[in-house]
């Protein structure tokens, strides 16, 4: 797929610096996209976490009215020391990841970036932008927050038949197969639906909590889900619902002023 990004775009790296200085004249709101590489099962390659998010913050942008809001470069690694024993996983620690994001989140709010909204395509990421866009919100008193697929995952569950799909399963691989089929190999899709003794550790129940475990633990392939109920058109309509979805907040935080966005009188 070819990257439909241009110069004098919304994207922050393409850009100079008078004209960023200009855009920044017009809105006051940033996307950041994170991701992660690590393996997404024997037939998933290793990018889809950083590749969906970056492909995510490109299209709401691109959909939303202008002046749209500015994307940044893709945070490509993430905290995934859990998939370590699976090759191809590259991890950062949660230290690292929450300094570079408080960092950046600083460097923005000088900018004069009022509004960050930290795009997350790796769930286990996050707690740690969490805590990030906390220490940001503290000390750059600006508005910071973290989607991490609740604008759309409800929405997501209604499309699929697979329990617990959290990972390389009927949702990603579905996904994967609506923009880069070439890069999917169906004929290694394996079924790894996964099972818990109490229903508070599901993590597609309501009322789950959070909890942490080794994937070689719960998984042999890497694989949480059941990657062979995947298909291209029902990945087609995720990406139209996640964009939808995702477009709509974006507005409503990019039109709403600082000062009013958190108890706007109607």
């Amino acid at each position: 797929m070819k990257e439909p990004y241009k110069k004098g775009s919304f994207l922050w790296e393409q850009m100079t610096w008078p004209e960023i200085e200009a855009y920044l004249k017009t809105v006051d709101t940033a996307i950041l996209p994170c991701g992660a590489i690590e393996q997404h099962g024997p037939h998933l390659p290793v990018d889809i976490d950083y590749f969906d998010a970056k492909y995510m913050a490109f299209k709401v942008a691109e959909a939303c009215e202008d002046p749209k809001p500015l994307v940044l470069p893709t945070i490509p690694f993430g905290v995934s020391y859990h998939h370590d024993d699976f090759k191809g996983t590259l991890s950062v620690t949660n230290d690292a990841l929450s300094k570079f994001v408080y960092d950046l989140g600083m460097s923005l709010a000088k900018n004069g970036i009022k509004k960050i909204i930290i795009l997350n395509g790796h769930g286990d990421n996050e707690p740690t932008l969490t805590y990030a866009a906390q220490m940001i919100n503290r000390d750059a008193k600006i508005f910071v927050c973290v989607d991490t697929g609740e604008t759309s995952d409800v929405d997501l569950y209604g499309l699929i038949d697979t329990p617990n799909d959290i990972h390389a399963g009927e949702i990603e691989t579905s996904t994967a197969l609506a923009l880069r089929p070439d890069l999917v190999q169906m004929d290694k899709a394996v079924n790894e639906t996964i099972q818990f003794g109490s229903k508070f550790l599901d993590y597609d129940n309501e009322r789950g909590v959070n909890w942490y475990v080794q994937t070689n633990k719960i998984s042999e392939s890497g694989v949480m889900g059941d990657a062979t109920k995947a298909s291209a058109e029902k990945g087609r309509k995720m990406w139209e619902l996640m964009i939808h979805h995702m477009v709509r907040f974006v507005e409503s935080i990019k039109n709403t002023p600082l000062e009013e966005l958190y108890q706007k009188r109607y």
